[in-house]
């Protein structure tokens, strides 16, 4: 597995080496033999078990550690992929983080009130894991509980095929669209992701004070 190891390795966010993260992907994995069943047993808890939550913190780096995240059981798409790579890492899963901008087109008020005004949402967080000599995209952003009650379509993952964020609804009414890729990560990318909101806040003409004011007015510690 040349060249993998960066994808392995635990950081300060992706605290693999963490007793509570190296417990819970044992017992989420024991009795699995390959890969793709152990993925597909981490994407599932990461999906549903950390419950989605929009308004979770995270104006500090330490909000993301996926321990902190694991403790706290709930978080947005940033976290949940922290958690996802991470518990991936603990049982020798390659896996790497994800970012890309997407328009939520049933995105409610109150948020888009805390982000702007617009269903522009920057840095949504993916992961991706590396299963059976390909890298897999994996979305688990939204837990089945948030879907049933928005109506989304639940993104299912099998190990093999990419799962993205659904482009509609149950309905057919357009939800997800992606925009702008950034790329994969071996760690969270803290200082970039700062500077491009920063950048981001600057275009749509907010101050950058301002507007964080706003998001921590918003958010559930």
């Amino acid at each position: 597995m040349n060249g993998m190891e960066d994808y392995l390795r635990c950081t300060e966010i992706v605290d693999c080496d963490t007793e509570s993260i190296k417990d819970k992907a044992r017992a989420l994995t024991e009795g699995l033999e390959t890969t793709r069943e152990k993925a597909i047993a981490l994407f599932y808890f990461a999906r549903d078990k950390i419950k989605h939550s929009p308004y979770a913190p995270g104006q500090s780096l330490e909000n993301y550690k996926a321990s902190v995240t694991l403790e706290r059981g709930n978080g947005h798409c940033e976290h949940k992929a922290v958690v996802l790579v991470t518990l991936c890492r603990a049982v020798g899963i390659p896996a790497r983080l994800g970012y890309v901008d997407i328009r939520d087109h049933l995105l409610s008020e109150k948020f888009r009130e805390m982000v702007g005004g617009d269903n522009l949402l920057i840095q949504h967080g993916y992961v991706e894991m590396y299963i059976d000599g390909k890298w897999v995209h994996a979305s688990p952003g939204y837990d089945l509980a948030t879907c049933q009650k928005g109506g989304f379509v639940p993104v299912d993952f099998d190990g093999v095929n990419d799962a993205k964020d659904s482009p509609c609804d149950r309905e057919g009414r357009p939800h997800i669209e992606h925009v702008k890729d950034h790329g994969h990560y071996a760690d969270f990318p803290w200082d970039e992701i700062v500077r491009y909101r920063k950048e981001w806040v600057a275009r749509i003409g907010r101050e950058w004070v301002e507007f964080t004011e706003n998001v921590r007015r918003h958010t559930v510690e």
